[in-house]
């Protein structure tokens, strides 16, 4: 089995609490209190900020030009398109600039982040890359699973920006893109090294969990 597909082995048991997860199945019907969605939204938006860190110190330790332009270029993806997610309902909730640099992250987005960001530091680039991998997969698989369940859930009027942008092919392929990287750059990896990756995506995957909790219930 390819890295990847180990790393996705060892955590579906998670999988299936995500797609049952109160707040996901709120998005997917569709009757999500808003204010909740608003929470997420600020907290999401604080977490992404860090996301973006993780893939620059991942690039700032790839040796190899074509290693970097993928991280440079998933900057760019993160800063540009995900956010343009985030800033159309910022926009629909009337969240300023000022109330999101006022904003201080919930405490399991706080951990989350530290978390990526030390194994990003301590690591190369190939770790940075795991500790975001859990979160961009998990978040196609998600939206996916609810347009499988509720294929209307992508002309919801308050919600479907949300799973279109996620649900997307484009979204899609740019996580095959990091897969087949974290691959090809581990095809000699040593078991004991593999592990240690498969810990790192573990981990992440079970912070996954934690953050919808939070948003859930507005914990900060």
């Amino acid at each position: 089995m390819k890295t990847t597909e180990r790393m996705l082995a060892a955590t579906t048991d998670l999988w299936q609490t995500y797609y049952d997860h109160p707040f996901v199945l709120g998005i997917q019907n569709g009757d999500l209190d808003h204010e909740k969605f608003r929470f997420y939204t600020i907290q999401d938006y604080l977490y992404l900020l860090d996301y973006a860190k993780v893939f620059a110190i991942g690039m700032s330790k790839a040796d190899d030009p074509d290693v970097m332009h993928v991280f440079a270029q998933y900057i760019a993806q993160i800063m540009d398109c995900e956010m343009n997610i985030h800033e159309g309902y910022m926009g629909t909730f009337g969240i300023s600039r000022e109330a999101l640099r006022q904003a201080q992250p919930a405490l399991a987005c706080r951990s989350y982040t530290s978390y990526m960001l030390a194994c990003a530091q301590a690591g190369g680039p190939v770790e940075a890359l795991t500790a975001i991998l859990a979160c961009a997969v998990s978040y196609e698989h998600i939206a996916r699973e609810m347009v499988r369940r509720k294929p209307d859930c992508l002309h919801d009027a308050f919600y479907g920006a949300w799973v279109t942008g996620y649900a997307s092919e484009r979204y899609a392929q740019e996580n095959v893109t990091l897969c087949e990287l974290v691959d090809r750059l581990t095809a000699d990896y040593t078991e004991t090294q593999t592990q240690k990756l498969i810990d790192i995506f573990r981990t992440c995957a079970r912070y996954e969990k934690s953050f919808w909790d939070m948003a859930w219930k507005m914990e900060q």
